[in-house]
């Protein structure tokens, strides 16, 4: 393996395992960082859709696709077929998780308290 190749295939592993982590919660971890990130005011800016547990999932998932783009590449190396067939999955959700996000973030500032 090259050594770009094989970065890319660790930081894409690193990155989904952090998404998996977030997603599922492992030893309260997506408590903490909500409760130590996303749920707090950054400067003026409010909490938005990422302070609610479905907005933090998204983009929980949204983390995990970007680990998947990454991947693809270190995978292709040795099989382009399970690494194009990686990169189509990431790019699909991150398309898919991305207009979620979108739309959870302006349903969020819209909302009247």
């Amino acid at each position: 393996m090259l050594g770009i190749v094989s970065a890319t295939l660790v930081i894409g592993g690193v990155i989904v395992l952090i998404g998996v982590v977030l997603a599922a919660n492992i030893l309260g971890s997506g408590d903490f960082v909500m409760r130590n990130l996303t749920q707090r005011y950054l400067g003026s800016l409010p909490p938005g859709y990422a302070a609610s547990k479905t907005g933090f999932r998204v983009y929980a998932l949204l983390v995990i696709a970007i680990g998947l783009l990454f991947a693809s590449f270190g995978i292709a190396e040795t099989s382009v077929n399970a690494g194009i067939a990686l990169f189509a999955l990431g790019a699909v959700g991150f398309f898919v998780l991305s207009l979620l996000a979108i739309r959870g973030e302006i349903a969020t500032a819209t909302r009247k308290p």
